[in-house]
């Protein structure tokens, strides 16, 4: 099992938009970074677990955990012409973009981006690494685990 932070602007996507969803479950649209593709594609399994993070908002951090419902298959909105994630060097026989399914498994309460920098414990943090700006990024069993951590101890 491999371990994700995953990032989404809460006015684009919420951890709420997750819990409300049918099955709770959606696929993960929209990721124009081929370093983040190629996690998706080539290493994200089954049942991999994921901190989804509120990005780009008054309170950045995480909020909830999710894990991979569906392994890595096109990303249909690279096909629809005049969409913001269209893609025109893409096409079905050749795609470019892929997404996985995720599907909620809880909230957490708000883990703030400020809050992770206060631990030395987690300095090796992909996201906290300066002008780490990716989407997706992996974490070792012991960043998560830490982190569930300071989860039962709030």
């Amino acid at each position: 099992m491999r371990y994700w932070l995953m990032k989404s602007e809460p006015t684009d996507f919420s951890i709420d938009d997750l819990e409300k969803a049918p099955n709770q479950s959606i696929d993960w649209y929209g990721i124009r970074n081929y370093q983040a593709r190629n996690f998706m594609r080539d290493t994200m399994e089954l049942g991999d677990l994921a901190f989804f993070y509120h990005s780009n908002c008054k309170v950045p951090g995480i909020v909830g955990v999710m894990k991979v419902s569906q392994l890595a298959y096109p990303d249909k909105l690279q096909f629809i012409k005049g969409h913001k994630y269209f893609d025109p060097k893409s096409s079905p026989d050749n795609p470019r973009w892929v997404n996985v399914d995720v599907q909620f498994v809880k909230r957490l309460p708000l883990v703030s981006l400020q809050e992770l920098k206060t631990y030395s414990e987690l300095g090796e943090m992909k996201i906290l690494q300066r002008g780490n700006r990716l989407s997706i990024t992996p974490l070792s069993k012991y960043e998560w685990d830490f982190i569930n951590k300071i989860q039962v101890s709030s």
